[in-house]
């Protein structure tokens, strides 16, 4: 995509359709079904286009890189389209980044749906809310989604209820995913290959993966399938304008209380508006409750859409541990795709006599280069606080490398986080972004039944890996690093007192107000979100689509 031929500015005057604020993967199903419905879309993104030149994958000094200017941590990047984040009253750090295609420019492309159980959460286990509609309702949506981004994969996962096959053969499971596993089938543990929004061949503008494990600095080949590939070429030729390097400042109501559109500065600080009759708020689960709150009126004191009180509040971020298996053979785990070699499902559903409730779902990963392979401290290690020091120095760091490097397999647990109103996020009283809009806080502690959990799959993992002949287990515990996937903040419901918006990501408080990112998700399961999110996008779009023929059809 070029990047300068899509920075454009609102036009004075112009009324579109549907303004919809952020590009990410919610934003990008939007905009392009809409556009190519034939309604006028503008969208704004605060980040720029992302260039695949300045991607570090292809070069030598690419682990360094993610230490800085493309760490996951908008606290750490601090570049010029991030907004700075307070958490210092967080267990866990929020990852994202601003850009066309959002956060999925750095995720690892793990394309994992939700189980049927996730959508029923308090009927199962009397926990948490049940989702306003079922798994089955969302599949359609989901399959489309998976053609659009030519995900690749092997049908026949026994986690899930039958399914077609996906659209691009599964990626190799590599030396590493063989090693995990023959752990799992001595210990007669479910497994199968994992599924990837990397196409395995040349599909639908995106390149055949080559395999080179830089995905989380963004995939210089072109291969991993983001939506400023997959869905924004479409939605541009159909008509939709992107609008980059604006950030939303605050959405705009009428004295009915009506959204109007919204207010947003440029990249050199000017002030401008964008009217539409629509708005779809797309900024994530930090982005999108902080426009809310800031969004306060006459109408709406308490921030837009939340005479509930509940913007903001039931913030999950899913607490994540590394586990990570040494071996004697040279497995070449420095080789990517950083995707799922395979997964497991083995305890994902509940089991109440482990003394939580809820699972995880395990994601078996190569381990990369030296500095993702160094921070591992082994469980001896742990026991003597002068031995991590002394692995990373001198010739004990060169010997603990070339241990490691190319020897290692790791295994992520993803676990189910439970939505709690004492996690939440709220308005920063002094901390502002460099044009002066209020930043977010995080509140966010792991709960007992997250910890609870994440130990019993360490231990499970440590005990595969184990089988799977490893000479040594190093375990991270939980990771304060981690926070990918934020989720919750403005939760879907049936009840007006206790969600933010409908099944259709429609606002209770405002009928022409919407959001469809994983800020609706009223529960987070026990996988990544990305594949919900854009099938459930889509449901959404359709929706609006649907309705805007009706009214035509009527009149």
């Amino acid at each position: 995509m070029d990047t300068k031929k899509n920075v454009k500015r609102g036009r004075k005057d112009e009324v579109s359709d549907v303004l919809i604020i952020g590009a990410g993967p919610s934003g990008s199903v939007a905009a392009k079904h809409l556009a190519e419905a034939g309604m006028s879309v503008v969208c704004l993104e605060q980040g720029p286009n992302p260039d695949r030149d300045s991607y570090p994958g292809l070069g030598p000094e690419w682990e360094l890189m993610a230490q800085k200017r493309w760490n996951a941590s908008p606290n750490v990047r601090d570049l010029p389209q991030d907004y700075p984040v307070n958490e210092d009253d967080s267990d866990i750090k929020c990852l994202m980044y601003s850009g066309v295609g959002g956060s999925a420019t750095l995720y690892a492309a793990h394309w994992v749906p939700m189980l049927p159980s996730d959508f029923r959460v308090k009927t199962l286990d009397g926990v948490a809310d049940d989702w306003p509609f079922s798994y089955e309702d969302l599949v359609p949506h989901l399959r489309d989604v998976e053609r659009e981004m030519g995900i690749s994969g092997l049908s026949g996962n026994p986690a899930y209820p039958p399914r077609g096959a996906y659209p691009t053969p599964p990626l190799p499971m590599g030396k590493t995913g063989q090693k995990a596993a023959e752990g799992l089938d001595k210990l007669g543990w479910h497994w199968w290959p994992g599924s990837n929004a990397i196409p395995s061949v040349p599909y639908n503008g995106h390149n055949a993966c080559a395999r080179i494990g830089t995905c989380m600095t963004g995939c210089p080949e072109g291969a991993k399938s983001t939506t400023d590939i997959s869905h924004w070429p479409h939605a541009i030729k159909a008509g939709a304008r992107l609008i980059t390097n604006a950030r939303v400042s605050k959405i705009e109501v009428d004295d009915t209380g009506k959204v109007t559109g919204a207010t947003y500065f440029d990249s050199r600080g000017r002030e401008r508006h964008q009217r539409a009759g629509i708005v779809i708020v797309c900024a994530n689960g930090i982005g999108t409750p902080r426009i809310l709150l800031n969004s306060k009126s006459e109408s709406h004191p308490d921030g837009l859409a939340n005479s509930s009180g509940l913007v903001g509040k039931r913030l999950m971020m899913h607490p994540f541990s590394f586990i990570q298996g040494v071996f004697e053979e040279n497995l070449e785990s420095w080789r990517g795709p950083w995707g799922q070699n395979l997964d497991c499902f083995e305890f994902y559903e509940t089991d109440k006599s482990r003394g939580f409730v809820r699972g995880a779902k395990w994601t078996a990963m190569p381990s990369g280069g030296p500095l993702t392979a160094m921070p591992y401290v082994s469980q001896a290690a742990l026991e003597d606080l002068d031995t991590p020091v002394e692995q990373g120095w001198g010739a004990n760091m060169h010997e603990t490398i070339g241990k490691r490097v190319g020897h290692t397999l790791n295994w992520g647990i993803i676990g189910e986080d439970l939505p709690e109103e004492s996690n939440f996020v709220s308005l920063d009283p002094e901390l502002t972004d460099s044009d002066g809009i209020p930043a977010p806080k995080i509140t966010y502690k792991t709960s007992e039944n997250s910890k609870k959990l994440l130990r019993f799959m360490e231990e499970r993992c440590s005990e595969s890996l184990k089988a799977a002949g490893a000479i040594e287990v190093n375990v991270s515990g939980e990771v304060p690093d981690t926070g990918w996937h934020m989720m919750g903040t403005c939760t879907m419901g049936h009840d007006p007192e206790r969600s933010v918006v409908n099944q259709w990501g429609q606002a209770h408080d405002v009928p022409n107000l919407y959001i469809f990112d994983a800020s609706t998700f009223p529960t987070s399961g026990g996988v990544n979100p990305t594949a919900t999110l854009m099938a459930l996008s889509l449901r959404q779009t359709r929706h609006i689509i649907s309705e805007k023929r009706n009214e035509e059809d009527a009149a």
